[in-house]
């Protein structure tokens, strides 16, 4: 069984359930965005100078010392279906699942760390927690980064700071990026208030893979737009101004339910409990749709038959590649929409009859 075999068998890191106001936030993610002096930015390289910019860098990584073994991945050389498992997890982006050319990625067993080599930048560190811990994942990151800059020599400028493909990038080359659960919000109508304050504060709002995704089953990321003339402090103390107030209108949300309009919550959460139950064909987008809602039920206390370690895995188990990595086979899309409803009747104990 390979590396990603084993993944799939299992619930990722932001999907743990654990952390601080992990009924709200799913996950923290900061990431830094390097370039090592000396090459062109990806652009601009060869093929031969991605290649030599991967060997170096997985040399390097595979050297660190992190307190856990680091596997490599040749993301170029990967299956597709590896591939989709990977961003479904949180471990490299869209943009690197779906590229070309010499590019890899290296993971650390917990899944807290992932290193993406020739994603947009020549090196893309990330660090990711289930629930909220910005001050314990920025120091993570910065530990790592430390080490990584003992042996290379990124691309910096005096003035300007790390040096980007992109500009926003550039300056500290950081992204925060917290994942976060809305379902009353959006029950509520409130949902595009919030993100206007957000945005008001220079924050982006983006789906449940990050840049160019919708959102999906009330998760959204929201993440710092710029980084030039801010330290990584400042900008991470930007979001421990905004995220307490959009936590707290979300739990507000949750009560004002709980006391006005219960029986349409409890009807909300139910039918959509049933629904699992017993459909024979659900897509991905809807089988996340109806996982917020028993999400919101059993954080909420409405619906105890279920653990949230149950739907955590099922919102993770379900989605396309780990689906077919569970199966063993590659599936169409009309088969694996009612493989994947066999699926949830059987791990919520429903029907299996035809």
């Amino acid at each position: 069984m390979s590396k990603i075999d084993d993944l799939a068998r299992r619930t990722g890191e932001w999907l743990r359930g654990g952390g601080p106001l992990s009924e709200v936030v799913i996950s923290t993610r900061i990431r830094l965005a390097r370039n090592l002096a000396g090459f062109p930015f990806l652009s601009r390289c060869t093929a031969q100078q991605r290649n030599d910019v991967q060997k170096l860098l997985k040399e390097q990584i595979e050297r660190l010392d992190l307190g856990q073994e680091i596997f490599y991945v040749d993301i170029d050389q990967a299956d597709e279906l590896d591939r989709l498992v990977l961003m479904e997890r949180q471990l490299i982006s869209r943009q690197h699942a779906e590229g070309e050319g010499s590019r890899g990625v290296g993971i650390s067993t917990s899944e807290t760390i992932a290193l993406m080599v020739n994603e947009e930048d020549h090196l893309r560190i990330q660090v990711l927690r289930s629930g909220l811990g910005l001050p314990e994942t920025w120091d993570e990151i910065d530990r790592i980064d430390d080490m990584l800059g003992e042996s290379l020599e990124y691309a910096y400028h005096q003035r300007y700071g790390y040096l980007t493909a992109c500009p926003t990038n550039v300056g500290t080359g950081i992204r925060v990026s917290v994942m976060l659960h809305l379902p009353a919000l959006k029950f509520t109508g409130q949902l595009d208030q919030v993100f206007q304050a957000a945005r008001d504060m220079r924050l982006a709002v983006r789906g449940l893979y990050g840049e160019g995704t919708e959102a999906v089953g009330d998760f959204y990321q929201l993440s710092n737009q710029t980084t030039l003339g801010k330290s990584e402090g400042q900008i991470i103390s930007e979001f421990e101004q905004i995220l307490p107030k959009v936590i707290d209108y979300e739990k507000q949300a949750r009560q004002a339910l709980l006391r006005d309009k219960l029986t349409s919550l409890d009807d909300k959460i139910w039918r959509a409990y049933g629904m699992l139950q017993y459909a024979r064909s659900v897509s991905s987008e809807e089988t996340l749709f109806l996982l917020s809602h028993l999400r919101m039920g059993v954080n909420l206390g409405r619906i105890d038959q279920l653990s949230l370690k149950t739907v955590n895995e099922l919102m993770l188990s379900t989605q396309p590649g780990h689906l077919q990595k569970l199966r063993g086979e590659r599936l169409a899309g009309e088969q694996r929409d009612a493989i994947r409803a066999e699926y949830i009747r059987q791990r919520l104990h429903g029907p299996s009859e035809n």
